[in-house]
C-alpha cells in the first residue's frame, strides 16, 4: 500500500530569498519536489550521481556550489568536521525508528516553513518534529 504524502508549505512570499539546496542521497523525488513547490533551486546528490561519495567531499562540494545540505545523516551535526560557518548551511533531519513518508514530509514542511523566519547561512540546523535547534556560527 502506497502512502500519500500531502504537507502544507507556505509559497514564497514576496521579497522571500530562494535559496540553494543539496539532497542528500536518502531523499527522493518526492522530498525534492516539495523543495521546488516551495520555490527553492534544489540539487539531489542521485540527480548527480554522487552518490556514495564520501561525507568530507558532499561537503566540499556544497561549500563550493554555495548550496545548503538537507540530510538525514547525524555525521554532518559535528560541527568540529563540518563547520556551517564555511558553507551556506546544514540541515539535519532526525527521524524517529521506522519514519513514514508522511512524517518525512511533515518535518521537511516545517524546515521550510521555519526559513521564512530565521535565515539558514552559516548555520547547522537540527529538525525534530515539533522544534528546530539551531547552532549559530561564531563567525559572521
Amino acid at each position: 500500500m502506497e502512502q500519500r504524502c500531502h504537507v502544507s508549505v507556505m509559497s514564497k512570499l514576496p521579497g522571500s530569498k530562494i535559496m540553494k539546496f543539496k539532497l542528500d542521497e536518502n531523499f527522493g523525488s518526492r522530498t525534492q519536489e516539495i523543495f521546488r513547490s516551495a520555490g527553492h533551486d534544489v540539487k539531489s546528490v542521485l540527480d548527480e550521481k554522487i552518490q556514495g561519495c564520501s561525507d568530507k567531499n558532499l561537503y566540499k562540494i556544497c561549500c563550493k556550489e554555495k548550496r545548503c545540505l538537507v540530510t538525514l545523516d547525524i555525521d554532518f551535526a559535528d560541527i568540529t568536521r563540518f563547520s556551517p560557518s564555511l558553507c551556506d548551511g546544514i540541515a539535519v533531519i532526525r527521524l524517529p525508528i521506522n519514519p513514514s513518508i508522511v512524517l518525512l514530509g511533515q518535518l521537511i514542511s516545517q524546515f521550510l516553513n521555519a526559513l521564512d523566519k530565521t535565515p539558514m547561512k552559516k548555520r547547522l540546523w537540527v529538525v525534530e518534529m515539533g522544534r528546530i535547534r539551531i547552532h549559530e556560527s561564531d563567525l559572521d
